[in-house]
């Protein structure tokens, strides 16, 4: 399959300097409500550049298999959402517009060689998953590429405990970014510590150089939200929520962007505030990383 890179990620990419890959479907109506996503694209790759990377945003784009997407409004306006398993499907049909999830988009970096990904919250076992087997299909990517992902850590409405141990099983390393405890989202606190924790980039930046070296996958870095939300107010949204999706029958791929809808909608619009200022905020750490990644190890 071919990816095409954009000129200005493959001069950065050549020259050896940092680059942070995106994933698109945050920034499309599927993560982000209009004017919003609009926003904190401008807004992330802003943070991105500040810190002196290179921003690249993933996509299928008329089938072909895109980093460093520059046409923001097919991005912003996209509604097919394309998992690491349909990038060969997207391709032979020649999708016209597919936004990338978690998975896709460090499928797409890999092929790349970029080694820095940041996104919002990361999908995860469903509650009741034991029953349903709704497992996000992002999980196996994390561990399957050694590339740092930064995130928000797993959304609240998850079960926490079983991602972890998923994560575990998949033999990711999950690090806490200024946390002892994993973020959930727009939640800065879970009750669920984190394996490690690491408050410098440059020391993130050694850990996935020496995961290289042994041959293993990926390292999680959760950052928490800068602007949480009041953890009554979530978990009331989040109760109902999840009510809404039982009761209209909403499972498997359908279910996350419906359920952040709804939470969106319960708490006064409080969740999409902390979405956007979380995307950029994971998308400001991650270029720190990338930066380090790209220099010298000490």
């Amino acid at each position: 399959m071919t990816v095409t890179i954009l000129p200005a990620v493959q001069a950065a990419l050549d020259a050896g300097n940092p680059v942070v890959a995106l994933e698109s479907t945050v920034y499309s109506t599927l993560g982000l409500p209009v004017p919003h996503n609009r926003e904190v694209l401008h807004a992330s790759r802003r943070a991105i550049a500040e810190q002196g990377a290179t921003p690249a945003l993933t996509a299928v784009i008329d089938g072909v298999a895109s980093v460093g997407v520059d046409q923001d409004d097919l991005i912003l306006g996209a509604t097919d959402k394309v998992a690491a398993r349909d990038l060969a499907v997207a391709a032979a049909q020649r999708w016209s517009v597919g936004v990338t999830t978690v998975g896709a988009s460090l499928t797409l970096a890999d092929q790349a060689g970029i080694g820095v990904f940041a996104t919002g919250g990361i999908g995860g076992v469903h509650r009741g998953a034991a029953v349903t087997g709704d497992i996000s299909g992002d999980l196996p990517m994390l561990g399957r590429f050694p590339i740092v992902t930064v995130c928000a850590g797993a959304k609240a409405f998850l079960d926490l405990p079983r991602t972890l141990e998923m994560l575990e099983t998949l033999g990711v390393v999950v690090i806490g970014f200024g946390t002892d405890e994993l973020p959930a989202f727009t939640a800065a606190t879970s009750g669920l510590a984190v394996p490690h924790r690491s408050d410098d980039p440059g020391e993130i930046a050694d850990i996935l150089r020496h995961r290289r070296a042994l041959g293993q996958g990926g390292v999680l870095v959760t950052v928490p939200p800068p602007q949480p939300i009041d953890q009554d107010l979530l978990d009331d949204a989040m109760d109902q929520a999840e009510a809404q999706a039982d009761e209209a029958g909403i499972s498997g791929p359908a279910r996350t962007p419906f359920v952040l809808g709804a939470i969106a909608e319960l708490t006064g619009g409080a969740s999409v505030a902390a979405n956007t200022a979380l995307v950029e905020n994971n998308a400001r750490v991650a270029a720190q990383i990338a930066v380090q990644l790209a220099g010298d190890p000490t």
